[in-house]
């Protein structure tokens, strides 16, 4: 049987070396296993860890699973699940509240990208999404407005204005992500990017940014010069 972490050295133990060191001196397997606090029969909160970030490769894919998934692994069961998908939403709205706060950077912004991966990463589909800014770059509201397949998404540039008129919006970034491969943007995208870009303008609505969000990374239109920023 293995030994639980309760009889680890105290210098050793996830938590008390959070409480000493701070949380960034934690590995991914000793945060998660201070989330679960207990482990099984069979393993320490640790190595029930290290077993599901095995197994999903990550905690990205951990955070995005379904419940049925994560059951299978004896330790983990409606609880520790509803507490899983609540630390989630408790990072996505922390990152949110920065955006209603702080001025987001036109050439580049990890806070933004940070934000639009909570948003999009978990989703099967290709979404089309527009986050409406103040004058001051400031977050007004964010919508995904369009679904698609796994490939593409059509999309309404009519409605798309119609949603950041109706917020006030002074400026918009639009995002999308590709649920399989890489964010490298297409000829489509390109295109697409300039006739939302053209149809902005004549409404006096600033586009800032076209941000592009897969597993495999994200990427700004703006950060790349593809796209001229006010």
């Amino acid at each position: 049987m293995n030994l639980s972490i309760k009889h680890w050295p105290e210098q050793e133990r996830p938590r008390e070396r959070l409480i000493r060191q701070g949380a960034a001196s934690l590995s991914d397997a000793e945060l998660l296993a201070i989330f679960l606090r207990s482990g099984s029969k069979q393993h320490s909160a640790v190595e029930l860890a290290r077993l599901l970030l095995q197994h999903f490769g990550g905690l990205n894919p951990i955070f995005d699973a379904r419940l049925e998934d994560l059951s299978q692994f004896h330790g983990i069961g409606e609880t520790k699940y509803a507490q899983l998908m609540a630390v989630k939403e408790l990072g996505r709205r922390y990152i949110a509240q920065h955006l209603r706060q702080e001025k987001i950077e036109l050439n580049h912004s990890t806070l933004l990208l940070d934000f639009l991966k909570f948003e999009l990463l978990g989703e099967s589909q290709e979404v089309f999404a527009v986050l409406c800014l103040d004058a001051h770059l400031r977050k007004i509201s964010f919508k995904k407005m369009f679904y698609g397949s796994v490939h593409s998404c059509e999309i309404s540039i009519n409605q798309l204005l119609r949603h950041a008129i109706h917020e006030h919006a002074s400026h918009i970034v639009i995002a999308h992500n590709h649920p399989l491969g890489k964010a490298t943007p297409s000829q489509a995208d390109l295109e697409l990017t300039e006739r939302i870009l053209q149809a902005c303008h004549l409404v006096d609505i600033h586009l800032i940014d076209h941000c592009i969000v897969s597993p495999e990374g994200t990427c700004s239109f703006a950060e790349h010069g593809l796209i001229q920023a006010p």
